[in-house]
């Protein structure tokens, strides 16, 4: 997590990296995905994944991509609690791939995960019944061994699903006006302007990193915002970097929303750490006319559980290229002659209940493991069994696990209870971790002894864990051994190297 300490030590940095940005008059109008709400489309939806060229900033060339019915990532999907959506996923890529829909309380069987591959020509098509408070999700590729590569390429696009919540509280609501969504990566890109997924030991180890950030797939993009409160929907769906989020002038945002929804109360914040996989939702005041630069700090791969010596590994590339450095992200340009609908920052969000421990009728330690080079267990932070090394799912490499095994499609690693709750001891190896679970929500009880900040303190499906956490779970959706959910770490390189479990439901 963001210090404050490397928030004051950054933040001089970021100001004038963000401003000198801002005053070349670099990057295009920040791109709006098309929004497709289910409703008005008779409750069907259609994606199409597949090849296409994408343009990421005017002076580059057009790019070799994939994407969901558009040349890179896809539509923003509107779902409504009590809907029952008809979704299709059309193939017309030359390998298997499918589409998971991250943050949907869903059963197994239409969730998406690597047992539901989508061969070249062929459509799958799950009804998705909505049943769960608003929030804001997403949808990527997840096909066993090459999700990575393909998230990389472009297979990746936001979701919101909405009740009615945000609306009865006055909060920014105009989609593409005060209410934006965020799409926040990171790309290499070789000579010739083509994107460049890389394959060597760094990457395995780390995960995929670039040295050119972008948003909603463009490069240092630029956002028309009205003179009043603004609603950014914020994803990570970078490979693997986290992103160190703040403003150029120092401004406080409040955070309104994790994954699975509201908060309790807006957390006021100037500085906000968002890891792959993660959503947050924060409101903006714009009202005082400033233009204003939002950018990130470095990302150090170096973590507080037992770093060892990765620290080599993140300043460069194999190349020289320097990557997981300070950037601005995305610039906003106030025009008052942009009418907002009326907005508000309610001072209560939505009431959330404590979590209760005593529900839990198991505790279970799950430890996410790492053999980077000869094959010889580094320390955790926890402790655990151990594996010898062995070979990546993409090549030669280090094996990764969950509590001493690598990820095997017909093995069930967990069988937790259909509606009961379990407290899981989640403990990360050498570096910071995304934990993510499919088919459930969690509750942070813990993060290395103490309770959880504020913005961490309702519902989640990802957490960034640098130390030992307890999590409070609820599985409140059938899982088969045909096609269980998933748990892994969402650094993808991880997930593909095999630090990924499964669980049914029994």
């Amino acid at each position: 997590m963001l210090t404050r300490r490397g928030l004051l030590a950054g933040a001089g940095a970021l100001g004038v990296m963000a401003r000198a940005g801002r005053a070349s008059g670099a990057g295009a109008a920040l791109p709006i995905p098309e929004l497709w709400d289910a409703r008005d489309r008779a409750g069907a939806l259609g994606l199409v994944a597949a090849p296409g060229r994408h343009r990421f900033a005017p002076d580059l060339p057009a790019a070799a991509t994939y994407g969901y019915s558009a040349s890179f990532l896809g539509p923003v999907l509107r779902l409504h609690r009590g809907d029952a959506v008809q979704m299709s996923v059309e193939n017309r890529l030359d390998r298997p791939t499918t589409a998971h829909w991250h943050g949907l309380l869903v059963p197994s069987d239409v969730d998406g995960g690597p047992h539901q591959a989508i061969q070249p020509g062929e459509t799958w098509r799950p009804l998705l019944a909505v049943d769960q408070p608003e929030a804001t999700a997403w949808y990527h590729a997840h096909p066993h061994g090459d999700t990575g590569r393909q998230v990389y390429m472009g297979l990746a696009g936001m979701m919101i699903l909405e009740d009615g919540t945000g609306a009865e509280l006055g909060l920014p609501h105009a989609y593409g006006l005060n209410d934006l969504p965020l799409i926040l990566q990171d790309r290499l890109f070789t000579r010739a302007g083509e994107l460049e997924f890389r394959n060597f030991a760094r990457e395995r180890i780390l995960g995929t990193r670039g040295d050119t950030l972008m948003v909603n797939g463009a490069i240092s993009p630029a956002a028309r915002v009205p003179k009043a409160l603004v609603r950014l929907r914020l994803l990570n769906g970078a490979n693997a970097r986290n992103f160190h989020l703040s403003f150029d002038d120092g401004r406080i945002f409040h955070v309104i929303a994790s994954d699975g929804g509201y908060l309790p109360a807006p957390v006021p914040m100037a500085a906000l750490t968002i890891s792959p996989g993660e959503r947050f939702e924060i409101v903006v005041d714009f009202g005082d006319g400033r233009d204003a630069v939002l950018g990130t700090l470095a990302d150090p791969v170096e973590g507080e559980a037992g770093a060892g010596g990765m620290g080599v590994l993140s300043g460069h590339g194999p190349t020289g290229i320097p990557t997981n450095g300070p950037g601005p992200m995305v610039s906003f340009r106030v025009d008052p002659t942009l009418a907002a609908p009326p907005a508000a920052l309610p001072a209560r969000l939505v009431p959330i209940a404590a979590p209760d421990p005593t529900r839990a009728v198991l505790r279970r330690k799950v430890t996410l493991d790492m053999w980077p080079g000869l094959g010889g267990r580094t320390g955790t932070a926890g402790g655990g069994a151990g594996l010898p090394g062995g070979q990546s799912s993409r090549g030669s490499g280090p094996a990764m696990g969950m509590n001493g095994k690598r990820y095997d499609m017909h093995r069930i690693d967990f069988d937790p209870k259909l509606g009961s709750s379990e407290i899981w001891e989640v403990f990360p190896v050498l570096m910071p971790h995304p934990f993510h679970l499919h088919g459930t929500l969690f509750r942070v009880l813990s993060i290395d002894g103490a309770p959880p900040p504020a913005h961490l303190a309702a519902a989640k499906d990802t957490v960034l864990l640098g130390q030992p956490a307890e999590l409070l779970l609820t599985f409140t959706q059938p899982a088969t051994e045909a096609r269980p959910f998933m748990v892994h770490c969402h650094i993808l390189d991880h997930e593909d190297a095999g630090l990924m479990g499964q669980y049914v439901t029994s």
